[in-house]
């Protein structure tokens, strides 16, 4: 199995190379993304302390009720684009936006940074890391 690995490197270097250059690319825009406009679970508690913050829970109702940052705005990411009214008069307030792990947030502060407001912000690790940081919830 090793050695047919090495003989299609030798084959074909340019594929190879190209395969590589790719990956390479990808992992470096993964790495970009994950942690650009993100914010931690006590980064975000002290934006919520200090100026105001507002969260927006992207999950669906069900997840939502099942445990929620207190204060927590419900908006499923299904509804955001039909619902940013309810939100227009934060435009200059950090918005944190909240899913389960972290990576559906990233698609909601696009849109909502494309809707013109200045501060959305994404909660790295989402309400998993919010949980496991100790973090409180509220439960309706």
């Amino acid at each position: 199995m090793i050695d047919q690995l090495f003989e299609f490197v030798a084959n074909h270097p340019l594929l190879v190379g190209a395969f590589v250059l790719v990956l390479l690319a990808w992992i470096a825009y993964e790495i970009r993304n994950s942690s650009a406009g993100g914010v931690t679970s006590s980064q975000a508690t002290q934006l919520i302390n200090r100026e105001d913050a507002v969260v927006v829970d992207i999950r669906e109702a069900g997840e939502f009720k099942a445990g929620h940052i207190a204060g927590a705005r419900n908006i499923p990411q299904s509804k955001l684009e039909s619902r940013l009214n309810e939100l227009e008069k934060l435009k200059e307030t950090p918005v944190i936006v909240v899913c389960k792990h972290g990576q559906a947030a990233g698609l909601a502060v696009a849109k909502l940074t494309k809707a013109g407001f200045t501060r959305p912000l994404k909660l790295k690790g989402g309400m998993l890391q919010w949980q496991s940081d100790g973090l409180p919830v509220v439960k309706k």
